[in-house]
């Protein structure tokens, strides 16, 4: 139960982020829709993301923790302060250098990232110079992720997990300052925006620092040099950085994609956001929890233990995750028509979104599946495996967003929701290949546990996807943009809540949870 305690915090905390995130994305869809100024910041936001997914997180979630766990379980805090602050001051100079230049190449970049926007002048220039108003943020969120590292593995996930939620509430913040200015559907809406994000970046760089200083791993600013430790950690983080952001890879090459279809970038941006809320809650907590935890259990030799951890984590995975993949992907149009229409976002743009929201819906398990099986393989310093599969798993997305794409336009079909579909696909097989490797090494091994409760699990699913077939034409007239809003929210409550009810109910009565396991769960340790 205490990893399922941290789960609950790092899921907790992510939850309320992608709560105000939404907020955030009501309030971007009311006052920008899906015209020229939304595609050119979902773009000029996507960018910096990128790179601090494959700077910061990919590779350092992948290569930094468990060297750093190493150090401190067999060296100590000092060995272990000392070696994130050489690992920050090399990280900080690469992306010193790496920031100036992309932001003065930009204009060239752009023409890789959105070579669709090259037809409209004014939106490839727009998208050119948010971007560069956005960039810093990736050098604040790459030092973020080091600084997370560090909390993590001294289990305090708490500071880690809470500072998304300042993103959300800065640009909440900025974009309701410029619907008060009047620059809805401007360029100084996009303006002010950029500017948020290149604030929340400082701000949560601050949050951290001070959190790292309070556990006692206050870190200096010293001389980069390229030490054993340096040239391991690059070693295990170049595999790192392509099996950690093959995901921001894939987005991008649909957004280049998109960027042929008007409209499309934000179609997908929007229905991205809502399949985002599940896989942050479980996946993030997974991802941030299992990796520290499975290395230290490992440097202690507790192979036992860190089976039970990967078997805990997986079932915690298929708990939460089916039933939201169930519940997308069937109420897809419904969701997307109560929390996003409205102002700017009219009613073509639902069924654009909802298409694509319910392709990405398919592929959730496959991506929370990724997050539970790449650790086992992190956690033993083996980046080379995952980087393996995630190069495939880009091959098979690139090939498939290209001819699903087309292939759809030609038949009349929406054609972003091939690309959407084309990133389920690559999921699933990139999941498939990491469980098997583990499976046929013997380094994962299905307990009874959780063969007998993930079957449960799945039937309850099943039972909840079709009352919610039975119940979306029932409330289909409480949703529809001529009700009240208060109505519309009303009768998406009731739509949610009858089929969580019932899967929780199956789940209950089936034994997959108990009554004293939630007990012991929510009880807090003294």
């Amino acid at each position: 139960m205490k990893l399922y305690r941290a789960f609950a915090t790092v899921g907790g905390l992510t939850m309320v982020s992608r709560v105000l995130g939404f907020v955030r994305d009501i309030l971007i869809a009311a006052a920008l829709g899906s015209g020229a100024v939304a595609d050119a910041f979902f773009v000029a936001f996507r960018f910096p993301n990128l790179f601090r997914r494959l700077f910061g997180e990919g590779a350092f979630n992948a290569a930094f923790v468990p060297l750093f766990a190493k150090r401190l379980e067999g060296e100590g805090p000092d060995a272990a302060r000392a070696f994130a602050e050489e690992a920050l001051a090399g990280l900080a100079t690469v992306l010193i250098v790496v920031s100036v230049a992309a932001m003065a190449a930009m204009p060239w970049l752009m023409m890789l990232l959105a070579p669709g926007f090259i037809q409209n002048p004014a939106k490839y220039d727009l998208a050119v110079l948010l971007t560069q108003i956005a960039f810093p943020y990736l050098l604040c969120m790459s030092v973020v992720a080091l600084l997370s590292g560090v909390l993590n593995s001294l289990q305090r996930f708490w500071a880690a997990a809470a500072a998304p939620i300042l993103l959300n509430v800065i640009l909440i913040a900025a974009i309701a300052f410029a619907i008060w200015l009047d620059f809805a559907r401007r360029e100084e809406a996009g303006f002010i925006l950029a500017v948020g994000v290149t604030l929340a970046g400082i701000a949560q760089l601050v949050m951290l620092t001070v959190a790292a200083r309070r556990a006692g791993m206050r870190l200096r600013l010293v001389r980069p040099r390229y030490s054993p430790d340096m040239r391991r950690l690059v070693e295990l983080g170049i595999p790192g950085l392509v099996s950690g952001g093959v995901t921001q890879l894939n987005i991008v090459v649909g957004t280049i994609i998109a960027s042929l279809q008007a409209g499309a970038v934000s179609y997908l941006y929007y229905a991205d956001r809502l399949y985002q809320l599940p896989l942050g809650i479980v996946g993030v907590a997974i991802g941030v929890v299992l990796l520290p935890d499975l290395a230290r259990r490992l440097r202690a030799g507790d192979h036992a233990a860190a089976l039970d951890s990967q078997n805990r984590s997986l079932e915690f995975a298929m708990l939460l995750t089916l039933p939201a993949a169930v519940g997308l992907a069937v109420a897809a149009e419904p969701i997307i028509r109560v929390l996003f229409e409205r102002g700017a976002f009219g009613g073509q743009d639902t069924p654009a979104t909802a298409w694509a929201l319910a392709a990405f819906a398919v592929g959730l398990p496959s991506f929370v599946l990724i997050k539970v099986f790449q650790p086992a393989f992190f956690a033993r310093e083996d980046t080379a495996t995952p980087m393996r599969f995630a190069v495939v798993n880009m091959v098979v997305n690139v090939l498939g967003s290209v001819v699903l794409f087309f292939v759809f336009q030609e038949l009349g079909f929406w054609p972003h929701a091939g690309i959407a579909l084309a990133t389920t696909l690559a999921g699933w097989i990139n999941a498939w290949m990491l469980w098997r490797t583990l499976a046929r090494s013997g380094t994962f091994v299905p307990d009874a546990r959780l063969v007998r409760n993930g079957l449960r699990i799945v039937l309850a699913s099943a039972a909840m996807g079709a009352l919610l077939v039975a119940l979306v034409p029932v409330v289909a007239p409480y949703t529809a943009p001529a009700a009240p809003l208060a109505l519309r929210v009303a009768a998406l409550a009731v739509l949610v809540g009858a089929g969580a009810a019932l899967y929780a109910a199956i789940v209950l009565g089936t034994g997959v949870l108990d009554r004293d396991q939630l007990a012991r769960f929510f009880r807090r340790r003294g």
